[in-house]
């Protein structure tokens, strides 16, 4: 196989995958792990992908439309959103944000009352059917790629509440780096979130560890809880646990 052949394979799972590791390409393309290494060193300097320990992520720089987020890892998010739906009690005031995995708890909260705020168009109307739970909208700033509304305006109302409970999802979480977002309005958003909220639940897919998107959104150490679903590889979630993050694994409730 030629090197340019090689590399654009390499980019085409990174792509595909979210991220991959030097060990994982260096037995597929039956190369050593310095081969794999300086292959990615290349693809990173022209901007393709990022390196990360031990491999490689996708650069994820732009705000994925909403209708492509609802039909990626859908199975991933309902299974996450019905486990996150257990840590709220009736009386709760919470959070949601425009992710997708926040409408799939939308979608499946109990009618009892309840107090939610959200910037999510898609999470308000769903949650309008339910004459128990009262609603509250940031307003601000319409973004259309995430039907949510972001900006100086929502921040500003976010400041005005406290809540006792946020459930926030985000584009890439790193052991080292944190919590970010392909967006920098939305980055700001979910950091006002976090400061109004006694409880932070953060609802992440497989596809989002390792990764390190374009705007930081929030520290590790401001999570209270993580989600994630049954794909989530343990290196990653012993990665989080080491540095005393509290990690929620579909696959554990489903067997106890």
């Amino acid at each position: 196989m030629l090197v340019a052949e090689r590399r654009k394979k390499i980019l085409d799972l990174v792509n595909q995958k979210g991220s991959v590791r030097v060990t994982e390409l260096s037995h597929m393309f039956s190369v050593t792990e310095e081969t794999i290494r300086r292959d990615l060193d290349i693809l990173e300097s022209q901007n393709k992908l990022r390196r990360s320990h031990g491999g490689a992520v996708k650069i994820q720089d732009r705000e994925v439309p909403y209708f492509e987020r609802e039909i990626i890892n859908v199975k991933e998010k309902q299974d996450i959103a019905k486990l996150a739906v257990q840590w709220i009690q009736p009386g709760d005031r919470i959070i949601l944000d425009a992710s997708t995995t926040a409408w799939y708890m939308a979608k499946i909260m109990p009618n009892s009352p309840l107090t939610v705020l959200t910037n999510s168009i898609k999470v308000a109307l769903e949650l309008s059917e339910k004459e128990k739970i009262k609603v509250i909208s940031t307003g601000g700033q319409l973004s259309p790629r995430s039907l949510s509304f972001v900006g100086p305006l929502a921040e500003k109302s976010l400041q005005q509440y406290h809540v006792n409970k946020a459930f926030l999802s985000c584009q890439g979480i790193h052991s080292t780096r944190g919590i970010s977002e392909s967006n920098e309005l939305q980055a700001l958003v979910k950091r006002k979130m976090m400061e109004i909220a006694d409880e932070v639940n953060l609802m992440v897919d497989f596809s989002k560890f390792g990764v390190q998107a374009f705007a930081h959104s929030g520290e590790l150490h401001q999570v209270n809880r993580l989600i994630t679903d049954a794909k989530t590889k343990e290196h990653h979630v012993q990665q989080l646990r080491e540095r005393g993050l509290e990690v929620i694994q579909v696959k554990e409730e489903l067997n106890r």
